[in-house]
C-alpha cells in the first residue's frame, strides 16, 4: 500500500433531525489504493461518500485533502481538487442525450469533440455507449455506463465508486475491474461501495465497515470469508436461502404464446416470437446482459405496454391488451428494475406509495372509491418494514429520501404483501446488502412454495442459480428455451447471453467432451 495520504476524515458526523446517519468517522485513504466502504443499508455509507464528494456537509469533524484542511462546500470544489464520483442513483437528464449529459458534468471543458472522447473512453474501458443516444431510451445497465464515462473523463484522483456493478454482467464487472487496477496503477484512489463481497474480495485490497453510522473494524478483504465480512456488516450471522423442496407445478399462472413487440424506444430491442409458461409453484429465471429486451419485456408483462390480447394469458385468460390495474386484479403483481420514480414516486411518502399500487377491485379498496384507505395503508407499511426490515426515519419521509437498499426493500415488501398468485420482477436485490438479498430471496422462494409463480430478470447468475427452479436467457430481443437450473452450467448461461444459440451451446460443450475423452 502506498503511504502518502491522498485524503483524511477526521470525526466526522452527519445527522437528519433526530438520525445520526454518520457518527464520529475518522478514516484515511491513500494514493493508489482501492478501498471497500462496507454495511448494510442504512449503515451511512451513501451519507459518507456525499460530504465527502461536497454534496453534504457535516455537522463536526473536517477533512485533509494531501495534509491541507479543505472545506468541500460542493460538488465543483471536490471536482477541482480531483475526486470524482459515480453515484447509484443516476443523476441524468432522460430528454438529453448521452453526450450532453456528460457535458453537464464536465462544465470547463470544451463541447466540440466531446461526442467522439466519450466514444472512445467508453470503447477504451469496455463500456458500450452511443454517445447520440437519449437517455430515456437507455436501460439502466446503459445509463450506468454514462455515469461511468462521465467520471472517468474528468481524469480525477479520488474516485468514488457507489455500487458500479449493480447492473452489470459479469463480464461487463470484470471489464470494469480491469480497468480499476489501470487506474490504481497509475496512482490514482478508488473508494468502492459494493454489496457484492466476492467482487470486494477480489478486488480491494482494504476494506471499512460501517454499522449504524460508525466504523466498526477495518480487515483486509482478501484473508477475509464473505461470510465473515457479510456478519461483520450485520452485527451477526446471514441466514442462507433455503431452497424449496422439488415444486409441483400443476397450474400455469403465466403464459406468452409468440409475443413480437417493437420497441417504442429509438435504441430499444424489439421482442421477437418470445414463448414461456410459469406455473404455479416454481420460479423461472432469465438472465441477461442489459438493453437485451428486458424492459421491453417486462413493460408487456406489467401492462404498460399493451400487445395482443392472447398474446399474454394470466391462469388461461387473455390479457396482452389489458393494463396494469386488470392484471393486478388478476393476481399479479409487478417490480421493475428502476425503483426512483418507476416503483415509487419519490416526493411521496411510504405511505402514499402502498396507496398508489392499491388500484381498483379488491375488497379493500372499493369501499375507498378505489383506493386502499390510509389506515389500512399504514397497516400495510407497517408489515412491510417489520418483514422486510426497512429502516424507516421517524415520522413521514418522502421516498427519495430513501437509500436505495431501503426503498428496493419496501419496494419488493410492498408487492409481497398483496400476496400475488403472480409475481414478475426485474433485478429484485439490484443495491441491497447480503442480510437483505437473502431475506428477498427467500421470500421469493417462499411465495413459490406456497403456491405463487415466479419470474424473475436478474444480472446477477449467482441469484438465478441460487432461487430458480428453470433458467432461460434473452438476448436481442429473443429468448432461449428454459431448461431445469440443475441441467445447465454458467457457462451455458454466458454463451446464450452473448447470442450463441442452445444448438451452438450444447454443440461446443460436447466437443470439449470429445475432446477430454480422446485425451
Amino acid at each position: 500500500m502506498a503511504e502518502t495520504a491522498l485524503l483524511r476524515a477526521r470525526n466526522i458526523s452527519k445527522s437528519f433531525a433526530a438520525t445520526r446517519a454518520v457518527d464520529d468517522v475518522s478514516i484515511t485513504l491513500h494514493e493508489g489504493e482501492i478501498v471497500a466502504l462496507l454495511g448494510e443499508n442504512g449503515a451511512g455509507k451513501s451519507t459518507l461518500v456525499k460530504l465527502i464528494f461536497g454534496a453534504l456537509q457535516p455537522d463536526a469533524g473536517y477533512f485533509k485533502w494531501r495534509d491541507q484542511r479543505v472545506v468541500l462546500k460542493d460538488p465543483a470544489t471536490a471536482r477541482a481538487l480531483g475526486i470524482g464520483m459515480v453515484h447509484q442513483h443516476f443523476s441524468l437528464f432522460e430528454a438529453f442525450t448521452a453526450t450532453q449529459n456528460v457535458a453537464l458534468g464536465l462544465p470547463d471543458a470544451p463541447l466540440q469533440g466531446l461526442a467522439e472522447r466519450t466514444a472512445a473512453v467508453s470503447a477504451t474501458y469496455g463500456l458500450p455507449l452511443d454517445p447520440h443516444a437519449i437517455v430515456a431510451d437507455l436501460s439502466v445497465g446503459e445509463r450506468q455506463r454514462i455515469e461511468i464515462v462521465r467520471c472517468l473523463l474528468q481524469d480525477p484522483t479520488l474516485i468514488i465508486m457507489d455500487e458500479p456493478t449493480s447492473v452489470l454482467t459479469p463480464q461487463e464487472a470484470e471489464r470494469l475491474f480491469a480497468t480499476l487496477r489501470r487506474l490504481r496503477g497509475e496512482g490514482r484512489t478508488i473508494l468502492y461501495i459494493s454489496h457484492k463481497l466476492e467482487e470486494v474480495r477480489a478486488l480491494c485490497e482494504r476494506a471499512i465497515v460501517m454499522r449504524a453510522g460508525r466504523v466498526v473494524s477495518e480487515v483486509d478483504p482478501r484473508q477475509t470469508s464473505a461470510s465473515a465480512l457479510a456478519e461483520a456488516m450485520v452485527g451477526g450471522a446471514v441466514a442462507d436461502v433455503e431452497p424449496a423442496a422439488a415444486p409441483q407445478m400443476t397450474k400455469v399462472r403465466l403464459e406468452i404464446r409468440n409475443l413480437s413487440q417493437v420497441s417504442d424506444q429509438p435504441f430499444g430491442t424489439s421482442l421477437s416470437d418470445v414463448s414461456l409458461t410459469v406455473s404455479a409453484g416454481e420460479v423461472l429465471g432469465i438472465a441477461g446482459m442489459a438493453g437485451n429486451g428486458q424492459s421491453e419485456f417486462f413493460a408487456c408483462l406489467s401492462g404498460e405496454t399493451l400487445c395482443e390480447g392472447a398474446a399474454i394469458r394470466i391462469d388461461g385468460e387473455p390479457v396482452g391488451d389489458a393494463g396494469i390495474d386488470e392484471r393486478r386484479a388478476r393476481g399479479a403483481a409487478f417490480i421493475p428494475e428502476e425503483r426512483f420514480g418507476h416503483s415509487a414516486v419519490p416526493s411521496f411518502d411510504l405511505v402514499d406509495n402502498v396507496i398508489l399500487s392499491r388500484h381498483l377491485r379488491t375488497d379493500e379498496t372499493v369501499a375507498a372509491g378505489g383506493f386502499l384507505k390510509r389506515d389500512k395503508a399504514r397497516a400495510a407499511l407497517a408489515r412491510v418494514v417489520a418483514a422486510m426490515d426497512v429502516r424507516a426515519p421517524p415520522g413521514p419521509a418522502p421516498a427519495g429520501t430513501f437509500s436505495g437498499g431501503n426503498l428496493q426493500k419496501f419496494v419488493v415488501g410492498r408487492e409481497l404483501d398483496r400476496s400475488p398468485s403472480l409475481l414478475v420482477v426485474n433485478q429484485p436485490t439490484w443495491g441491497v446488502d447480503a442480510g437483505a438479498a437473502a431475506n428477498i430471496r427467500q421470500a421469493i422462494v417462499d411465495l413459490a412454495a406456497a403456491g405463487g409463480a415466479v419470474l424473475v430478470m436478474s444480472q446477477d447468475l449467482d441469484e438465478l442459480f441460487q432461487i430458480a427452479t428453470r433458467l432461460a436467457v434473452i438476448s436481442g430481443g429473443r429468448l432461449s428455451t428454459a431448461r431445469p437450473t440443475s441441467s445447465v452450467t454458467r457457462s451455458d448461461v454466458g454463451l446464450l447471453m452473448a447470442g450463441s444459440s442452445l444448438h451452438e451451446t450444447q454443440a461446443r460443450t460436447n466437443h470439449a467432451a470429445d475432446a477430454l475423452l480422446a485425451h
